[in-house]
């Protein structure tokens, strides 16, 4: 279940809400993705895997715990689902500068 989208890595892309099946995040103008509905959630790391900056945490428990975002940063977990899965961000410079662009060029706007 979506437990965390951490302000401090958060670039305000709203990948995740585009990518979400169940509809658990809400856009915030100029902030970020705000989970609406978490209860929602169906566990399937897509908001995870698609966020170009490893800015969230899906826990695969089916219930919500009661875990910080300091914790989950010191632990290395943000970006942990995508790691196991081979899932590699970009390299600097090129179209790759922007973290965004691969995943932006194959979501409707």
């Amino acid at each position: 279940m979506i437990e965390i989208v951490s302000a401090a890595r958060c670039i305000s892309c709203n990948i995740c809400v585009k990518v979400c099946p169940a509809n658990v995040f809400d856009e915030v103008a100029d902030g970020v993705p705000a989970i609406a509905r978490q209860n929602d959630c169906q566990t399937c790391f897509l908001c995870e895997l698609y966020c170009p900056v490893d800015a969230l945490f899906v826990d695969p428990a089916a219930e919500p715990v009661s875990v910080s975002e300091t914790v989950i940063e010191e632990s290395g977990l943000f970006g942990g689902y995508a790691r196991a899965m081979g899932w590699k961000r970009g390299k600097p410079g090129g179209a790759d500068a922007d973290p965004t662009y691969r995943i932006r060029t194959f979501l409707p706007v």
